[in-house]
């Protein structure tokens, strides 16, 4: 059930309504029927105009129908009046997405972030005798923390939030000792994000020759996964994949999976994976980046991947893309565009690279092991007292170990 309130909306609300259809397909649902609503200002009782509220009993009724999902986000007292005009259970945008997390949540730590994003947004919905708590039990919209968890009181409720923000936080100090030990190897971090959806684990995987678990289900991948990349010119980096984003994407998972976002929010270079085969491929563009801004990640260079091109024909590429910046073409299915992006990556990588000779002393092998590991090699020449070793490598290298490095170099 959607609503928009003037005309030039009614395009946009369709596609809202096609993309939680996606959305709840993919909690597991049998979707029968899509309604809009034209209404200039929302009824506060109903959301929707009272009318419509009866023709909603009427065809739920005609096609056995038990479950209505509304596109925006409804109060507490919205979702009790609706349910008790139509006699079947009211969910919204917000409750769908949070049953999809808890659905695909697979690591601990993925499970705390999706159940402190539950119980954050059904805490003030804990109203009256629980009238909101007898109505779950199995199916979509009651996964998660569950129907024992909830039926407690609101102080045992908070209490259980601050459990689960002191173990996150525990996550949060044990990531931050891995990147460190990440970062004090100088190895830089390039980040997939983009809409959900849109392929990215099917990219990480070609890059990274990894096996992760793809599907055409929405949020696929929760949990951050981090392999290597060896680059096509040589150079090493990390690449990381990332929970997928979504329009009206909740706050409360926004806030609850801070700790994972961070990974993105550190990296050297983000990926923007677009599905190019996706009717509105520009507003899920746009909406990316308008979830990057709102997180402050602003600070490192984008590199925009269209994605699945071999679901396009070839003359229309030009024409989808050309609201995007600076675009690749790519299919992740058949690696068409890879070798093209490794070598984008290198470029930029190679932005925060150097071209130095360092006059290594034998005591500090271990300088020449990191080059090797770390950098590009171009040349070695040994000395009687020194070895000489020309290469490419992280300013931060070349910064690190500038005693080492040679005449107007250092």
């Amino acid at each position: 059930m959607g609503v928009y309130s003037s005309p030039r909306e009614r395009w946009e609300a369709k596609d809202f309504l096609e993309e939680l259809a996606s959305l709840a397909r993919t909690a597991g649902a049998v979707v029968l029927e899509s309604v809009v609503q034209f209404k200039e200002k929302r009824d506060p009782r109903f959301y929707i105009g009272k009318g419509k509220i009866i023709e909603l009993a009427e065809l739920c009724q005609r096609k056995e129908i038990n479950l209505v999902i509304f596109n925006e986000s409804l109060s507490p007292s919205q979702v009790r009046n609706i349910e008790e005009a139509i006699g079947q259970k009211v969910i919204d945008r917000t409750q769908l997405i949070l049953d999809i997390f808890a659905r695909r949540a697979r690591s601990k730590e993925g499970k705390l972030q999706v159940e402190l994003a539950q119980l954050n947004y059904l805490l003030p919905r804990l109203g009256g005798k629980g009238l909101y708590l007898s109505q779950l039990g199995g199916g979509i919209g009651t996964r998660g923390p569950g129907e024992t968890k909830l039926e407690f009181d609101r102080r045992k409720i908070k209490d259980r939030i601050v459990k689960i923000r002191r173990q996150i936080q525990r996550i949060v100090i044990f990531r931050e000792q891995q990147r460190k030990r990440r970062e004090s190897r100088l190895i830089p971090l390039a980040s997939l994000v983009g809409y959900t959806n849109a392929g990215k684990t099917t990219l990480f995987n070609l890059l990274t020759d990894s096996d992760a678990p793809t599907s055409h289900d929405l949020f696929n991948t929760l949990d951050p996964l981090i392999r290597r990349l060896r680059l096509s010119d040589g150079q090493l980096c990390l690449l990381s994949d990332t929970v997928g984003f979504i329009r009206k994407l909740p706050p409360e998972l926004i806030a609850a999976f801070r700790a994972t976002l961070e990974e993105v929010r550190k990296a050297d270079l983000l990926i923007n994976v677009v599905d190019i085969s996706a009717p509105n491929s520009l507003e899920q563009y746009k909406e990316v980046i308008k979830v990057l801004e709102s997180l402050s990640i602003t600070h490192c260079p984008i590199l925009n991947v269209l994605n699945k091109i071999d679901l396009v024909p070839i003359p229309l590429l030009p024409v989808q893309g050309k609201m995007i910046d600076n675009p690749i073409y790519l299919s992740a299915f058949t690696g068409d565009g890879k070798d093209t992006l490794l070598r984008r990556i290198a470029a930029l990588l190679s932005e925060r690279r150097v071209a130095v000779t360092f006059e290594i002393p034998p005591a500090d092998g271990k300088l020449r092991s990191l080059l090797h590991r770390e950098g590009r090699v171009l040349r070695e020449v040994s000395q009687v007292e020194s070895m000489l070793v020309e290469a490419e490598v992280p300013k931060a290298i070349a910064q690190k170990y500038r005693k080492y490095l040679v005449g107007s170099e250092k």
